[in-house]
């Protein structure tokens, strides 16, 4: 039978017979009704409370804080032991961790990467500082953080054009190129805000000048820490571990993590520099 010849079909039942309209009949079907809403505004306010539980992260971001290893050094020197420990460390803190290898550390993705509310940011990545000579004497000026995307003089002509970017190289005899970002990209090109985050350089001479830690308390950094002269990669993942364990396991400050890593660990063997921290009067008060 089609649906508009049932639709159209007349009851067989007697008009005194059927039930009325709005009878006792439809009392059970509202009594449904209501108990579902019942159920629906309960399960409602029980899921509100479990996310006012969890709390709101950085930039109104919830569940549990965040940390990030960007590892363009694992294009030269890979160490996953130290990716290993470094991650268990953050994990057993609570935060959940993002690895990024070296190929994955383009131009676009540190432009993007203060925008992911990242509590903790750790960048194992080569660095350099410009020398300039005036008056016959050397003056350390920028230092700049390696990507790992092949330099190419055919992208981002502006950004190069506007010394945003560089164009480096690990040694006078590797004729691979990558791009070297300036301090003044994360300023003027980073999106987003750091808000509060520790920021660790883990590469040469990243406290040797203040233009890149500068720049990173510009976007919200709470303190940088990173070494005055140049550092080997075995030496830099010791202190590293080291230090994390101070800051996020025995909860010391900044300032008293890197003080005692650099008891336990030392400075490097060879150049002699030492972890600092930026801006010091701030990071002797701060806390993890």
């Amino acid at each position: 039978m089609s649906p508009r010849g049932k639709a159209n079909r007349r009851s067989s039942i007697p008009r005194q017979e059927r039930g009325p309209r709005h009878g006792r009949g439809g009392a059970p079907r509202l009594k449904w009704l209501a108990l579902f809403a019942l159920v629906a505004v309960c399960a409602a306010v029980a899921a509100l409370g479990t996310f006012l539980a969890l709390g709101l992260g950085s930039g109104g971001q919830s569940g549990p804080p965040k940390a990030a290893i960007v590892d363009q050094l694992s294009l030269t020197f890979p160490n996953p032991s130290f990716r290993e420990k470094a991650t268990a460390l953050l994990q057993q803190a609570g935060y959940e961790v993002d690895y990024f290898p070296g190929e994955e550390v383009t131009v676009d993705f540190l432009q993007d990467l203060a925008s992911q509310h990242y509590k903790y940011l750790i960048l194992r990545v080569h660095s350099t500082v410009e020398l300039h000579e005036a008056t016959g004497a050397v003056s350390r000026d920028e230092m700049f953080l390696f990507t790992g995307e092949p330099y190419s003089r055919t992208k981002y002509a502006d950004e190069r054009l506007a010394g945003y970017l560089v164009r480096t190289h690990y040694s006078e005899n590797d004729p691979s190129y990558y791009y070297g970002i300036a301090p003044s990209f994360i300023e003027a090109k980073m999106k987003g805000s750091l808000d509060g985050a520790t920021v660790i350089l883990m590469g040469c001479d990243s406290l040797s000048s203040d233009t890149a830690a500068s720049a990173f308390v510009s976007k919200g950094a709470k303190v940088v820490i990173g070494w005055t002269g140049g550092v080997s990669a075995d030496h830099t993942d010791a202190a590293t571990e080291r230090l994390l364990d101070y800051l996020l396991i025995e909860n010391r400050t900044p300032s008293e993590a890197v003080a005692q890593t650099m008891t336990e660990v030392g400075p490097d063997p060879s150049s002699g520099s030492k972890l600092a921290l930026y801006p010091a009067e701030a990071a002797a008060s701060a806390s993890n």
